[in-house]
């Protein structure tokens, strides 16, 4: 549908600065790094004189030579500093990662960074849940860069802080790499987990720099300031990179009608899309991601879509380029939405490269849920050049640097403009050149930017929307920093610090109760519920409480503890399922998919699901109701006869049956019953609500007003992700011709998140501009009665049904207009 070609770029570089480490200089030099890039050398002063620093420079950039540099520098210069350096601690380093795999990655070049230098007095870990307990206690007694994630800290570090205590005193440095990836409610969290860590070092006498790093960051310094809870003023951001850049091709690509010749004779769809591989929030018929072995697809012959004419299936298009590229020698990724997608395309490709007479054990998929040795050997693959096809989730999104990556195939949307162009950055790294192939799949946002592609690339990247002040978030945050150390006055400047309103609120919209008086507002509830106990020096934990304070919060809002996947017949552990999603995915008679192989399961309870191989030709698809009851209203506005509202509702959820059906044409052979219980989520939501006899006067009837309104919502949900750091997989959503709150036509959608994550917020705000991007999606949709690129949803709960285009267009026209 569109080409565009990205120009290379050359590099500026400078002298090193005279106090980076002159064995580690040599060690650059040897790896052929002879003077840094220009943004890297600025990155550098700015950590000289004290300051945090936001380093937001391309892909391939080398952000992590600023982190390493100053790091290993402030080790080596206590080491060699004689009888002074006995008075004062040894310099130390935490690194935080969002995924296992950029830790172990940046180990890896930090390791071979040293052993060229010949430094052999700098000892480098990765501490993570997967770290034996007797390598947790050497990093614990000796390491001086421990390289983890937020939730060992969260978890294990901070709780047990005076088992820390060496690393904290000597806390020079902390490393927050990928700042992009925390937003929402995980962003949140970790804001909170940070200032947590940076209350615990003032404590034992060291006040850090915190480095935060991204390659896709939009407004990095107050970002950055408000993720660590620091004055904007004082974060250093550096922006404009100065390494070389490849020429780059963007190639939008839409798939070809299933009638279309096609190399590898295959048509149809085998599987769709589960969302993000993280958890989500409670499943529900317009809700976060369906799982694991569940179809996406509507998979009906939907006659609607006839006139645009049905496609081949966006994963078994990517499949069969990624096939052609590996048949080629060309190393490449294809990145996916879903687990069940990534374990479909690498199943696909290697029987297409097969087929050509190549390897394929040289194509392989990599996701979350896998077992510690199985991500091992995949990234030593990855590394080694063993590998030349993977497809993968996000999992392998961020920073894992892979040396001579030829192209990236992305098989739908990412969700936003900060993940698009992560992936794309894989391609082409150190200057080479790259390719990259974003294929649409079937949904209205993947539509919308092939058929627009100025919105793919004149938009920046999205700000980075998160509420550490949101008490949800908050208050569990409070009970554990109030059992590592108890809270005194001083202490809540670090949780309500004075700073700019988020962008959850609107613009210039002040908090109206100030962010210290919710503050201890909140202390008092948590007194009252009897988690914390007021003494004249401040709160405490209640240690009669059985329950840890970890245990209170979920940092990736997964609702839970993990589900294992566990084998009848050996008891073999073969993965785990998030908890948020376990129902919908490994119900009784679910299909669950593991690197090729087909388990079908054949019982579920709490944490275990039970599973045996099976080779049935079918996939699973669950069934959901969903209720919505309004809690409050917190902002109204009212455009003529439309009423928005945002505030507090009750999402009730429950899977209540599933469909098998047949690959690869996903042909429906039954449907069956479920006796799950109730699952109910606390969170934030937007609504508009139209009188009926006005929707009747714009040509939506009683008849098709069911059908109207439910593709209304499906198309809202697609496309909020222009407005709004989020994509589909974020939101919820529910319509209906008659509210119980309302008592009127209404709409909602509303945060996947227990307590909200200001994506619904921002929907609200920004309404006007959601409703006309909408409408454009829907009206500019070539079929005629609706299709999977325009009003159906691959997570629709009821079986996309009713919807109703033409109804959806006039709806939305009827909104649009009503804004003046």
């Amino acid at each position: 549908m569109h080409v565009e070609v990205l120009p290379a770029r050359p590099g500026a570089v400078e002298p090193w600065p005279d106090w980076v480490d002159p064995a580690l200089v040599a060690g650059y030099g040897a790896r052929g790094i002879t003077r840094p890039w220009a943004h890297q050398v600025r990155g550098l002063a700015a950590l000289a004189q004290g300051r945090h620093l936001a380093l937001a420079t391309p892909t391939g950039s080398g952000k992590s030579l600023v982190a390493w540099a100053a790091a290993v520098s402030a080790i080596r210069a206590h080491t060699v500093s004689g009888r002074i350096s006995r008075l004062t601690h040894r310099p130390t380093t935490i690194y935080l990662s969002p995924t296992k795999a950029l830790a172990a990655d940046q180990l890896a070049g930090l390791t071979g960074l040293l052993e060229a230098a010949g430094i052999r007095d700098v000892r480098a870990v990765t501490v993570d849940g997967d770290t034996p307990v007797a390598e947790r206690d050497w990093a614990r007694d000796w390491a001086d860069l421990v390289l983890t994630n937020p939730d060992l800290l969260h978890f294990s570090l901070l709780p047990r802080a005076s088992r820390w205590a060496r690393l904290l005193r000597g806390l020079r440095y902390v490393v927050v790499d990928e700042m992009h990836s925390y937003r929402g409610m995980t962003g949140a969290h970790v804001s909170l987990v940070l200032r947590r860590l940076l209350r615990l070092a003032a404590h034992y006498g060291a006040s850090p720099q915190v480095i935060v790093a991204s390659a896709t960051a939009a407004n990095p310094g107050p970002t950055a300031a408000r993720l660590i809870g620091v004055p904007a003023d004082r974060v250093t951001a550096v922006t404009t990179g100065t390494s070389p850049v490849g020429q780059r091709t963007v190639v939008l690509w839409q798939p070809p009608p299933v009638d279309a010749p096609a190399d590898t004779g295959n048509t149809g769809g085998t599987g769709g899309t589960d969302g993000p591989d993280g958890p989500g929030g409670p499943a529900g018929p317009d809700g976060p991601a369906g799982p694991d072995g569940t179809d996406g697809t509507d998979g009906t012959g939907n006659p609607a879509a006839e006139e645009a004419g049905p496609r081949r299936s966006t994963l078994v298009e990517a499949a069969d380029l990624l096939a052609e590229l590996v048949g080629r020698g060309r190393r490449a990724l294809v990145f996916t939405r879903s687990r069940i997608g990534a374990e479909t395309i690498a199943t696909l490709t290697r029987e297409y490269v097969e087929r050509r007479g190549g390897n394929p054990a040289s194509v392989a998929a990599y996701r979350g849920g896998y077992l510690p040795e199985e991500r091992r050997a995949l990234e030593r693959g990855l590394r080694g050049g063993g590998l030349l096809g993977v497809a993968t989730t996000n999992a392998l999104e961020l920073g894992v640097d892979i040396t001579g990556l030829d192209a990236v195939v992305i098989a739908g949307w990412p969700g936003t403009h900060a993940s698009f162009w992560q992936q794309a950055g894989r391609a082409g790294r150190a200057g080479a050149e790259g390719l990259t192939v974003l294929i649409a799949s079937e949904n209205p946002l993947d539509a919308y930017l092939v058929h627009h592609p100025e919105a793919v690339f004149s938009s920046g990247v999205e700000l980075s929307t998160f509420d550490p002040q949101n008490p949800h978030v908050l208050a569990p945050h409070l009970c554990a920093a109030a059992a590592e150390l108890p809270l005194t006055e001083a202490d809540l400047t670090w949780f309500a610090p004075a700073e700019p309103a988020p962008p959850t609120r609107a613009a210039g919209t002040p908090d109206p109760a100030g962010a210290q008086a919710t503050l201890r507002a909140l202390l008092a509830e948590l007194v009252a519920r009897g988690l914390l106990r007021a003494r004249p020096k401040g709160w405490y934990w209640n240690y009669d409480r059985p329950e840890s304070p970890t245990s209170l919060t979920d940092l990736r809002g997964g609702g839970g503890a993990a589900v294992s996947v566990v084998e009848a017949a050996t008891g073999r552990m073969i993965g785990t399922v998030d908890a948020a999603r376990a129902d919908a995915a490994v119900h009784a008679g679910a299909v669950y998919v593991h690197q090729g192989a087909t388990f079908e399961v054949l019982s579920y309870t709490g944490d275990v699901a039970v599973v045996e191989p099976s080779n049935a030709p079918h996939r699973t698809r669950p069934h959901t109701h969903t209720r919505v009851r309004v809690g409050g209203v917190s902002a109204e506005r009212s455009c003529g006869p439309v009423t928005w509202q945002h505030g507090p509702v009750e999402v009730t959820t429950q899977v209540t049956g599933f469909d098998r059906r047949r690959v690869p044409q996903l042909d429906l052979i039954g449907s069956y019953t479920l006796d799950l219980p109730e699952r109910t989520l606390h969170t934030m939501s937007t609504w508009w609500t139209v009188p009926a006899e006005t929707l009747a006067e714009a040509g939506v009837g009683a008849a098709s007003l069911p059908g109207a309104l439910h593709a209304a919502e499906h198309a809202q949900i697609a496309l909020l992700g222009l407005v709004a750091t989020c994509d589909r997989w974020d939101l919820g959503g529910l319509s209906t011709s008659l509210h119980e709150h309302t008592f009127a036509p209404t709409v909602f959608v509303h945060d996947a998140f227990p307590g909200g994550s200001g994506f619904a917020r921002r929907g609200f705000d920004a309404a006007r501009d959601w409703i006309a991007a909408t409408l454009a999606a829907v009206r500019d949709c070539p079929c005629s009665g609706g299709c999977p690129l325009c009003i159906q949803s691959p997570k629709c709960g009821n079986g996309n049904s009713p919807l109703d285009k033409s109804g959806a267009v006039r709806v939305l026209t009827f909104l649009a207009g009503s804004f003046g």
